[in-house]
């Protein structure tokens, strides 16, 4: 049995720990009953005086309101990642994920009333930077444009008619990060 699992490969270490850590959190704010997922896991509107507002605006990526919000993320994270992660590498794949969340924990606690959890802008931007992955250096491929505009689209029309508890804008957001990434990281 311990040759066999001699035989497991950590093969992609940002997207894995990422995984894990997401999963720790889900378990220490299902066992806290959701206080951990106020106070470190989510993202909302507070002074900016507040210390825990700039944890949160990194934090919230991990935290995740049920088993299917975190499943529905790490599913797709896992799929599409370790191809990332080969392609770019560990540390831009780290700096990929810092900069997304920032940028959209920002923006969303600057035009938003609610909460932000979970990695689901994260997903965007790997859905829409993995379109981009096996191109000719200074060509746009029709896959992008395509998924672009089916999910990016999909959200925006979503955010205007949609009432539910699924935040379009992070959705936009991390597709647009992703865009701007296929075309400003060195491959």
């Amino acid at each position: 049995m311990l040759k066999n699992l001699k035989k497991i490969q950590y093969n992609s270490p940002v997207i894995l720990s990422f995984t894990f850590l997401a999963l720790l959190s889900f378990l220490l704010c299902y066992l806290t009953n959701g206080v951990l997922t106020r106070l470190l896991f989510s993202n909302y509107k507070t002074s900016f005086l507040d210390p825990m507002q700039y944890v949160r605006l990194f934090s919230y990526i991990l935290g995740h309101a049920n088993w299917a919000h975190f499943s529905g993320n790490f599913i797709i994270i896992l799929i599409i990642g370790p191809m990332l992660e080969e392609k770019y590498g560990s540390k831009v794949i780290v700096q990929l994920i810092l900069i997304t969340a920032f940028v959209t924990g920002i923006i969303h606690t600057i035009f938003s009333g609610t909460a932000l959890l979970g990695a689901s802008g994260i997903v965007y931007m790997f859905i829409i930077l993995g379109s981009f992955t096996n191109t000719e250096k200074g060509k746009i491929p029709l896959t992008l444009i395509i998924v672009f505009f089916v999910f990016v689209g999909r959200e925006i029309f979503g955010g205007a008619f949609a009432q539910d508890n699924i935040s379009q804008l992070a959705h936009i957001i991390g597709g647009c990060c992703g865009a701007l990434f296929a075309f400003k990281v060195k491959h």
